[in-house]
């Protein structure tokens, strides 16, 4: 398929606008139809920009290094075979399917020529822009903790959950082989936040099916979920209501949550916590954080400590005022005087706001600033346990909250197909709890491999 790119000759061509926010920018178009916008990153943010341009004339080529987009709310159900990796993912392609000026390019981005304005690719293909929107997403950050990336298994892409997934049904084969070996079913999450309690939660659930029915020679007392946060509390960005009955719900299914308490070192089975306690695990979930993509710092712009790109309060880069940073990768102001959260929300918002101004560049207005909105927060804890704390005083607990979460997660899911199976295979699962998980193939191994690079990832 063609790519959708702006002719070189014409562009060069074009008149200015006479934005003094553009002075610095010369050649951007004054007509849409002209106009090309590259988005680099097919997630929450990199999508918000593609709908936002929608009718408008403008030509935009997705890029990502997936030929997918995945839904990462879910990924820890892909983990715990709650759902099929298809489920979650959704074809890049077919989001541009039926829009005409739209394209999809599958490519690794490793650099941006600025003065050519070109994106750079792994494979020596070059992609000209006239807006360039960054929306790289995250990669998962572990915080140099020595062992954590060899030992640990993350979980912020598919492959990242299915390679979970295989390593939790390995451990329980090789428990009912061996299950007198120090730690075989011990499973530990590192991180209190909305991953971890999610994936905790759905962990003791999991075992609890599984040797219900699939491990009868088991001692149901075997299974161990150690879930570490180096906080003295879960869930940091809750009420303290909340986060207290997220600690009792975690507590009544079984989860050991080990608060105040950080992980010193993670060795091959095994984790030493920053008391010196040693607990011998089969298997680590890394699930305490990310950080910007290193797309981020290849790119030579400002960024902050915590690598994300500075933007200006339009959400421009200050030295290349015809580029946008969207999403995880860029700080971008809250109304508390701080950067918004590596959430979805706030990738959506920002992705919604740079098509926005690019529409309004394009018409030769000046750009306004970008001001979040908190729509609230939710998180998961296990069947009719959740928390949804949704601003205004209005908090949610147990099965109200557990509803709403549903609602939301299966509404915000990309395609009709998607949304059907994800919800057949939620209610058998509901109605079926007794029978186990059901049996989902994924990876083949259970052995943790990495992949390099994973600095390349775009899925914001």
């Amino acid at each position: 398929m063609p790519m959708a790119t702006s002719d070189s000759s014409d562009s060069a061509a074009r008149d200015l606008h006479p934005s003094p926010r553009l002075q610095q920018s010369p050649g951007v178009p004054r007509a849409a139809a002209g106009t090309h916008v590259v988005v680099v990153g097919a997630g929450f943010a990199g999508l918000a920009v593609m709908n936002g341009l929608e009718d408008t004339g403008i030509k935009v080529t997705l890029v990502d290094r997936h030929y997918y987009t995945t839904f990462q709310p879910l990924l820890y159900q892909v983990a715990t075979a709650g759902l099929d990796a298809g489920d979650v993912a959704f074809s890049a392609r077919a989001l541009v399917r039926h829009r005409q000026w739209a394209d999809f390019r599958q490519g690794d981005v490793t650099g941006v020529d600025w003065e050519g304005r070109q994106v750079l690719l792994s494979d020596g293909d070059k992609v000209p822009y006239d807006f360039l929107v960054l929306a790289a997403g995250a990669v998962t950050n572990y915080f140099g903790v020595e062992g954590a990336e060899q030992h640990a298994l993350a979980i912020y892409t598919l492959d990242d959950a299915l390679a979970v997934r295989s390593r939790l049904y390995h451990q329980l084969e090789a428990a009912n082989a061996n299950p007198d070996r120090d730690g075989v079913l011990t499973f530990v999450v590192v991180g209190g936040g909305a991953t971890g309690v999610e994936m905790a939660g759905a962990l003791a659930e999991l075992l609890q099916a599984s040797l219900f029915r699939d491990y009868p020679r088991l001692d149901r007392g075997l299974p161990r979920v150690v879930l570490v946060e180096r906080m003295d509390h879960l869930l940091t960005a809750f009420d303290k209501s909340l986060r207290r009955y997220t600690l009792s719900e975690l507590s009544r299914r079984g989860v050991e949550v080990r608060l105040g308490e950080s992980v010193a070192k993670i060795g091959e089975g095994q984790v030493v916590l920053g008391s010196g306690e040693v607990i011998q695990a089969g298997v680590v979930v890394w699930g305490a954080g990310v950080a910007a993509s290193p797309l981020a710092g290849k790119l030579g712009a400002r960024q902050t400590v915590a690598g994300r790109l500075v933007v200006e309060d339009d959400l421009r880069l200050s030295d290349h005022p015809e580029v946008f940073a969207v999403g995880d990768i860029a700080a971008a102001p809250d109304p508390s005087g701080g950067v918004t959260p590596q959430l979805a929300q706030p990738a959506i918002q920002t992705g919604a706001h740079a098509a926005e101004q690019i529409k309004r560049l394009v018409a030769g207005e000046s750009t306004t600033q970008f001001r979040y909105h908190d729509k609230g927060i939710m998180a998961t804890i296990g069947r009719h346990a959740a928390v949804a704390q949704l601003g205004k005083g209005i908090d949610l607990r147990g099965t109200p909250a557990w509803i709403a979460w549903l609602a939301l997660h299966l509404l915000t899911l990309l395609g009709a197909r998607n949304r059907l199976t994800v919800l057949v295979n939620w209610s058998w699962r509901y109605l079926s709890w007794s029978k186990g998980p059901r049996l989902i193939v994924g990876a083949e191994t259970g052995r943790l491999t990495r992949k390099e690079p994973r600095a390349g990832q775009q899925s914001d």
